[in-house]
Order: structure tokens, then sequence, then C-alpha cells
């Protein structure tokens, strides 16, 4: 179980870092999701240190759980509040953030089984 966790958990961490780059450094990508969601562009940076406290606190959570639950809890949350952004705003790809979501959730509930 804990290999799942661990994989789950470092795939999850590299999206997480993916996307936080895009963000500081602003990119099209990001700028455009930005302005679609109705989020201030000057704080784009916001967005991106969570997403990179979520991916270092998924990875010191393999090594003490409660770390990694945290982690996993704080990025379910985040992406219900990128998914709850997506449709409010009717953004036609908010998919990605449901797929990111549900990978959060399965972080989530293996870290709480292998712990």
């Amino acid at each position: 179980m804990f290999i799942a966790t661990a994989v789950v958990s470092v795939l999850l961490a590299v999206l997480l870092i993916a996307s936080s780059y895009g963000k500081f450094t602003r990119g099209e990508m990001g700028l455009k999701v930005s302005r679609t969601v109705g989020w201030p562009e000057n704080l784009l940076w916001v967005l991106g240190l969570l997403e990179v406290a979520g991916a270092v606190g998924l990875v010191i959570g393999l090594f003490w759980w409660p770390i990694g639950v945290a982690a996993a809890i704080g990025v379910v949350l985040y992406f219900a509040g990128a998914v709850i952004a997506h449709l409010r705003s009717r953004d036609p790809e908010w998919q990605p953030a449901v797929v990111i979501g549900l990978i959060a959730v399965a972080a989530l509930v293996l870290r709480v089984l292998s712990a």
C-alpha cells in the first residue's frame, strides 16, 4: 500500500510543481485561466505558493504521515475551490481541475490507509 501512496503522492507533487511554475512565471496558460475565473493576475503567486506547499507537504508526508494527510486535505480543498471557480465562471476547461482533485483524493485515501 505504501508504494501506491508514494507513487500517487510524487505524481501529484510533480503536477503541483508544474502548475505552480506557470503561475510564478505568469505563463500564458496561467494568465488565461486567471482571467477566465476572475482571479487577480497580481495574486497568481499566492496560488503558486499554495501548490508548492502542497507538493512539499506530500513528499514530507511520505516520511511523517500526519503531514501527508494534512497536505492531501489542503490539496483536495484547493482543487475543490478551483473546480467551483471554473464552474461559476462557466469555463469549458474545468476538467483538469477535477482530474487533479481526484488524484488528490486518491493520495489522501492512500496516505490514511498506509499510516
